[in-house]
């Protein structure tokens, strides 16, 4: 083995390993915050997933280097054609991973508009304590059930994104899949 070919297997192996960690982490991990509400944080698992899944690309690239033309063999091409699938899949989990923010987003609009404001303490109530007012705003919000982090905004939680969270369950799954399939081709063969 040459010092080139040297060079591509470290740079093949090191984009490897630093990209397919934390985008496998980004699009696991979506579902999760998306089902919590998480509006910056889900914006944030959709960037990760865009700038690593770009950053793949580098693993495919040093992979043609290595090949060397050689494509004959038919672990090569079968892992190949598992990249590019898993790429395609990427694709439709960054599709979605936007469409949840947009969603959410959406939600929390919805829920800023139509939250009732704490009802002002009347003056004629005779609050004796300090903080009256207060707690018969609290409860007044809790009657009407727009208490923030109440039953109101859990039960609305399940309900956002939902088709979106198990599509990204599901494909985030199958593509970390198409990653140990790829290592297993790799390591047998290589």
């Amino acid at each position: 083995m040459s010092t080139s070919d040297r060079i591509l297997l470290i740079l093949h192996i090191g984009f490897a390993i630093f990209t397919l960690g934390p985008l496998t982490a980004a699009t696991m991990s979506t579902p999760r915050y998306i089902r919590k509400r998480n509006t910056a944080v889900v914006r944030f698992l959709n960037w990760t997933t865009r700038v690593y899944g770009l950053a793949t690309l580098g693993i495919f690239l040093f992979g043609l280097g290595l090949a060397q033309g050689d494509f004959a063999q038919a672990w090569l091409t079968v892992s190949m054609t598992l990249f590019i699938v898993a790429l395609v899949l990427l694709l439709i989990v960054e599709r979605d991973q936007r469409k949840a923010v947009h969603l959410l987003e959406l939600a929390a609009a919805e829920e800023s508009r139509t939250a009732v404001p704490a009802a002002p303490a009347r003056p004629d109530a005779g609050a004796d304590e300090p903080g009256d007012g207060e707690k018969a705003g609290e409860k007044a919000a809790e009657k009407t059930g727009e208490a923030t982090g109440g039953a109101t905004a859990t039960a609305a939680g399940g309900e956002i994104a939902a088709v979106e969270r198990g599509r990204l369950a599901a494909l985030s799954g199958v593509i970390a899949l198409l990653w140990l399939v790829i290592l297993v081709l790799m390591v047998w063969n290589g």
